[in-house]
């Protein structure tokens, strides 16, 4: 027995250096026009049987836009920054130096009082592994970059420094396939076609 589940990248709620740890604001309006402009492409996962998001609010906005009427699912949050949440990279780092570095050099560790990188990775695993198996399932989650990342570390069984090397686009969709425990990583993509005389 074997499910696929895709991941979505939900769009943006901010640039890309304005991104802010756990940010819970809803979809800019450059979210909301990129949304209109990928939904053709994206309005086929509607037809998954089971079709979630987490509960941050440009998770949620993403996929009713994108017709998928998902339900939102706690272990999909993004990872619990503690007193960083809200702050940019840079501005934890002008607050806290040590910390920041400690941070992204150890995943065990969590000095901003919230998740390490280690549990993050661990439930989104988690709940992956705990995906109902019907042979040849589909299953569509809408969740922010940062998580899909830690599923892709897990999936992979990478070394959890792999995470900071994993670029995940917004609206950007990932699949892996398999079971609790046995995932591999799907790459969906068109198939070239042959070259005219």
């Amino acid at each position: 027995m074997h499910v696929r589940v895709t991941f979505i990248a939900a769009a943006r709620c901010s640039s890309l250096l304005a991104e802010r740890f756990d940010d819970d604001r809803p979809l800019d309006q450059a979210g909301w026009d990129e949304v209109q402009l990928v939904a053709p492409a994206l309005i086929p996962y509607a037809a998954a049987e089971l079709r979630y998001c987490s509960p941050a609010p440009r998770s949620r906005a993403t996929g009713d836009a994108l017709g998928l009427g998902p339900l939102v699912q706690l272990a999909l949050r993004d990872c619990d920054m503690g007193r960083w949440r809200g702050l940019t990279l840079g501005e934890a780092m002008a607050r806290e130096p040590a910390a920041v570095d400690a941070w992204l050099a150890d995943p065990r560790t969590a000095p901003h009082g919230g998740e390490s990188l280690l549990t993050f990775v661990g439930r989104v695993g988690e709940w992956l592994d705990t995906r109902p198996a019907d042979d040849g399932g589909r299953i569509v989650a809408v969740a922010e970059p940062s998580v899909v990342r830690a599923a892709l570390v897990y999936v992979l069984r990478a070394p959890l420094a792999t995470y900071w090397n994993i670029d995940v686009r917004p609206l950007s969709t990932t699949a892996v396939t398999g079971w609790a425990g046995r995932w591999n990583l799907r790459f969906d993509g068109a198939f070239p076609q042959p070259l005219r005389p």
